[in-house]
């Protein structure tokens, strides 16, 4: 059987994978063939779909906080920057910002925090507990120190709504999707840079047995497959497969003006329709690698519950709803995202280990995949520290705000 051949193969088209085949499709010095190869074109699974879907720039990282900086801007634009024809997707933003709360042995890294993300041009505000009191007066602020609230540019979307918005405009550019799994990734000799030629780059086996090769392979397969696909090719990845759950409820009393509320706990809540939604990553010796979607409903009565209903009051009278769980694509190194080139494997690009950061971090990832695909290098937003190098460098990027 003669192999179909692409210059570009994106592995994975949930948001990523669909963010990158967009913005090659629109870049003009781009004239390759692309495929998306996705294994479930449902969608019902993905992370994408299944995500409490925010955006922040209350990060510590100056990366992290200037790729959140240009995902506000994309997401308040998309309805033209992702319109097809006369249809212009809607992603339902609310801005209704983060509030990170710190007790008192973490106000000063709230402090630090909130210098570089105001120095990068955020608009979050430093304020003191009688402060936190007086705007959010059913909160509870008795251990409570300081508080960082973004007053604009934070809040959260229809994760979905994007992945799809990022898809259909890849697709209306001419990108090809196809339904299928890679269950064999292997070389085809040198892979040169640029444009494929037959014999050399990527041979990719499917389910179906159908054989399709590439001269550039880029790998976001998510938590389920990129580190399998990495494997097949030499490429150990430190990305696992973590679940985390999500719980909705109702609450007797009004709770006014909420944002994504972060308690030191790390457990966070925000407004959903006329409730709540919730969830926190459970304790280390309970988060082994998972791939079930299995509702652990003890987690919300045992832990999330209590921690809510002291921290609002007001939570303590509440009628639990819908839950589910999904996956982040968890970088054990120091959970951050991989990103770019293997040096040892030429053509070979990584999309990786987003830890949960994944939709916010779609627009400007996406573009700047793409940017080192055509171009040999980033264009715009300089994302090298989170190359795949700094893992066997022992450079960790270090993210103090991982929730």
């Amino acid at each position: 059987m003669t192999a179909r051949t692409f210059d570009v193969v994106i592995v994975g088209g949930a948001v990523m994978g669909s963010s990158i085949a967009c913005h090659l499709a629109l870049d003009p010095d781009f004239s390759g063939s692309v495929l998306v190869i996705e294994k479930d074109p449902s969608y019902r699974a993905c992370a994408s779909a299944l995500s409490a879907a925010s955006i922040r720039q209350q990060f510590s990282d100056p990366t992290n906080i200037a790729i959140s900086l240009y995902g506000i801007e994309f997401l308040r634009e998309i309805g033209t920057r992702l319109a097809t024809g006369d249809t212009r997707p809607a992603i339902d933003l609310h801005e209704g910002g983060y509030l990170f709360l710190a007790t008192p042995d973490k106000r000063s890294i709230l402090e630090e925090n909130h210098a570089l993300q105001t120095r990068m041009g955020a608009d979050i505000a430093f304020l003191e507990p009688h402060e936190l009191a007086a705007r959010f007066p059913w909160l509870n602020v008795e251990d409570i120190a300081a508080g960082c609230w973004g007053r604009t540019g934070e809040g959260w979307f229809d994760g979905y709504g994007l992945m799809q918005a990022f898809r259909k405009k890849a697709r209306a550019l001419g990108v090809p999707y196809e339904a299928g799994e890679v269950t064999m990734a292997a070389r085809e000799g040198a892979a040169r840079e640029g444009m494929a030629r037959e014999g050399e780059g990527f041979r990719l086996t499917l389910s179906s047995g159908e054989e399709i090769s590439c001269g550039i392979l880029v790998n976001a397969a998510g938590a389920s497959g990129a580190a399998r696909l990495a494997g097949q090719l030499g490429v150990a990845l430190p990305v696992e497969s973590r679940k985390r759950m999500i719980f909705t409820f109702t609450c007797r009393e009004t709770v006014a003006g909420c944002p994504l509320l972060i308690d030191p706990s790390g457990t966070y809540v925000r407004p959903e329709g006329t409730g709540f939604l919730c969830g926190s990553a459970p304790p280390e010796e309970r988060d082994p690698e998972s791939g079930d979607f299995d509702v652990e409903h003890e987690f919300f009565d045992d832990y999330l519950w209590p921690v809510l209903a002291t921290r609002v009051p007001a939570f303590e009278a509440i009628r639990p709803g819908q839950a589910w769980a999904g996956h982040y694509d968890m970088n054990l190194f120091d959970h951050n995202a991989i990103l770019g080139p293997v040096e040892a494997v030429p053509g070979l690009f990584l999309c990786t280990g987003f830890s949960g950061h994944g939709l916010q971090q779609a627009p400007a990832v996406g573009r700047g995949m793409a940017e080192l695909v055509v171009h040999g290098r980033y264009r715009t937003l300089d994302l090298a520290p989170f190359s795949f190098s700094r893992i066997a460098q022992n450079r960790p990027v270090l993210e103090k705000n991982v929730v």
